[in-house]
């Protein structure tokens, strides 16, 4: 599962701190700062959070909410027999998941240093390296896709990788993905109590950039309001079904970036669209 909870850790592997701005950065740049990230701190990342991801664990968020209680893509037990696109699967562990369910997935993501995680954790899920924005399968080849945290919140142009995922799914089938919720934007994003003051605007859709020191970013994240997300679904060709804020449970003491306790019981930290292919 490759998810990159909102602005966490900086990349690793220069010989300066890059440097943290909000700045246009189109559909090339963007993809190309996701896949040197990724290759470069997967295995930090599967040291840090693979306890709490497990191998073969479905969780939509650092809340904890686990597709076995939650149901997004349906009831668990009518996954038998259908194919499923994870999209940013990173280690494969939603996939792993599904695979147990009797359903068919497949586990695509953008780097291939975390996609070498999931051959490490092992099973049968089939592994495919490439962009969300150019899906490598056939029209109508899926029943369901999903994406917990993947790719969605650090492309450019959301509305071309929906458009991918609706051509490659079939009539009738659903598109849950997670995204960090568009409201922490506003907010600084750290766990304690100076992450809840307001301290930017909303509306500023200017994407956060980390770039070296010739300008190149290594890591960028856009930003979208709700209201964006749900044209930007329309415009996919989708219906939204649900919109789902996972609240913070009592049993969660750990904090992940800027995702805690103490901000999780104040204001959503997630936000989990279900969309369905008409």
């Amino acid at each position: 599962m490759n998810q990159e909870y909102g602005q966490e850790d900086g990349p690793d592997g220069f010989d300066e701190e890059p440097e943290a701005t909000r700045r246009d950065a189109g559909d090339a740049e963007s993809s190309r700062a996701s896949r040197g990230w990724w290759d470069r701190n997967a295995d930090d990342y599967q040291t840090e959070h693979g306890a709490f991801l497990g191998d073969d664990r479905f969780v939509w968020g650092p809340e904890g909410l686990d597709e076995e209680e939650a149901g997004l893509l349906g009831p668990a037990d009518g996954l038998k027999g259908l194919d499923v696109l994870e999209i940013g699967a990173g280690a494969a562990q939603c996939s792993r998941w599904l695979a147990a369910r009797g359903a068919r997935p497949v586990a695509l993501d953008l780097s291939h240093r975390q996609l070498q995680h999931a051959l490490r954790i092992g099973g049968e899920v089939p592994l495919v390296e490439a962009d969300a924005g150019a899906l490598p399968f056939r029209d109508g080849s899926f029943d369901l896709a999903c994406s917990a945290y993947g790719a969605v919140p650090f492309v450019a142009d959301p509305v071309r990788v929906f458009r991918e995922v609706r051509r490659v799914l079939r009539p009738g089938g659903r598109w849950v993905f997670s995204v960090t919720h568009p409201i922490r934007w506003a907010f600084p994003d750290e766990p304690g109590p100076e992450g809840l003051s307001v301290a930017a605007s909303y509306f500023d859709r200017t994407p956060y950039v980390e770039q070296d020191e010739q300008g190149r970013a290594v890591y960028v994240e856009h930003h979208r309001t709700i209201g964006d997300r749900v044209r930007d679904v329309v415009a996919g060709g989708f219906r939204l079904v649900d919109l789902v804020e996972p609240e913070w449970p009592a049993w969660n003491s750990q904090e992940w970036g800027g995702w805690s306790p103490l901000r999780g019981n104040l204001i959503p930290g997630t936000a989990i669209f279900v969309c369905e292919r008409d």
